[in-house]
């Protein structure tokens, strides 16, 4: 790990993981064993990174991200190791597009997500798959290149249809409403309370 770096309270990095210069990390964070952290990314709080996953600048990573072992964060639409003339590139040759993935979003064993894409909130990439352009919120991604099967809740779990542009959570009961191939959460009433009562003598 760099002195540079700086990692957040009740972080834990594991064997090998590699954590470079100017890199943050917020609390209560899980770097596993092997995976790999660039210059400059910004990690938030309760990020889970698994064993082997790599994760190249100037990537950012919202809190309550997951992101599944041996995963690809790339960072080079156009990688080459040379220059045309031969010479091997250094930074000053390239410009780095890092990606972003939002708020409680997951990202699959194995996968791959393109330089510059942003991953939407509560997301979930499957394993194996190829991310080449944004994801909305709540999509559920798969293939190569990935498109959207499902949608998910916050749970992970496929959401159900409910009604037209309706859906639910079957595990928590969130309702979700679809709008012009968006989804979000469909705001619940806080039920009434009836004001306390003073005691009387």
């Amino acid at each position: 790990m760099d002195e540079s770096a700086t990692i957040g309270a009740g972080t834990r990095v594991w064997h090998l993981a590699q954590i470079r210069e100017d890199a943050t990390l917020g609390t209560n964070c899980v770097i596993g064993r092997g995976a790999y952290v660039g210059p400059a990314v910004r990690i938030g709080d309760n990020v889970k990174l698994q064993n082997h996953a790599l994760v190249y600048e100037p990537a950012v990573l919202e809190d309550g991200v997951f992101i599944g072992p041996a995963a690809v964060l790339t960072n080079d639409m156009y990688p080459r190791a040379i220059t045309p003339d031969g010479t091997l590139k250094r930074d000053r040759d390239w410009h780095a597009q890092g990606v972003t993935v939002r708020r409680g979003a997951a990202v699959g064993a194995r996968s791959v997500v393109v330089a510059g894409v942003t991953i939407g909130r509560w997301a979930l990439i499957a394993a194996g798959a190829v991310v080449h352009r944004d994801v909305p919120d709540h999509a559920l991604m798969a293939g190569v290149p990935a498109r959207r099967i499902k949608w998910v809740g916050r749970a992970g779990i496929p959401l159900e249809p409910s009604g037209p542009a309706e859906w639910r959570c079957p595990e928590t009961g969130e309702r979700y409403t679809e709008h012009a191939d968006t989804l979000t959460l469909t705001p619940t009433e806080e039920p009434t309370r009836e004001p306390a009562r003073q005691a009387t003598e």
